[in-house]
């Protein structure tokens, strides 16, 4: 029994001969080995052409219809390409400049509609602490506040391009330590 296992193959007993109750008697499993013959799918006329040679065919047991497993992988990620990294934040960082950009304009905008620097600048000269007119939609105007976020948002593309590809290249460097970050898949 151990024997059939090992290699895999069928094993098949040939039927009794002058067996004259059935004449189509399926093979057994048993203890002879069953020449291996390559089928294929085609329907070739050649193939109905040639003799059957009357050898017993291995019979291989029908496969247990059961409810589908969900496939699960293990990977591990134990390298990270420092410059697709750079590529990739460098690319992210200007999306998020141009969105900062875009937002604090429609937020000016937005303010001024509503009439916030008006008001403040009546509550600042309501106190008395206005020296000289003091006007905060002139100190705010949209060019001052587009200006300095954009040049806010050109300093933070390249601080987080930098500090993604150090901390890619420190991955890199613990990951050959320690094997990296180990993650299963599943197709469920």
């Amino acid at each position: 029994m151990s024997e059939n296992l090992e290699d895999n193959e069928p094993r098949i007993i040939p039927p009794a001969v002058g067996n004259t109750q059935n004449e189509h008697v399926e093979p057994l499993i048993g203890t002879e080995h069953a020449p291996r013959v390559a089928r294929s799918v085609s329907s070739d006329p050649e193939e109905s052409a040639l003799p059957s040679s009357g050898a017993a065919t291995p019979v291989r047991p029908a496969p247990r219809r059961s409810a589908p497993r969900a496939r699960r992988m293990s990977l591990s990620l134990t390298r990270v390409d420092a410059w697709s990294v750079a590529k990739v934040t460098f690319m992210l960082s200007i999306a998020v400049a141009i969105i900062q950009v875009v937002a604090s304009a429609i937020v000016w905008v937005l303010l001024d509609v509503v009439g916030v620097f008006s008001q403040i600048t009546q509550i600042v000269s309501s106190t008395g602490l206005d020296a000289g007119g003091f006007d905060l939609k002139n100190v705010l105007s949209l060019t001052t506040v587009v200006s300095g976020v954009t040049i806010f948002s050109i300093v933070e593309v390249v601080i987080f391009t930098l500090l993604a590809t150090i901390a890619a290249l420190i991955y890199n460097v613990v990951s050959s330590l320690v094997g990296g970050v180990h993650v299963t898949l599943g197709d469920d």
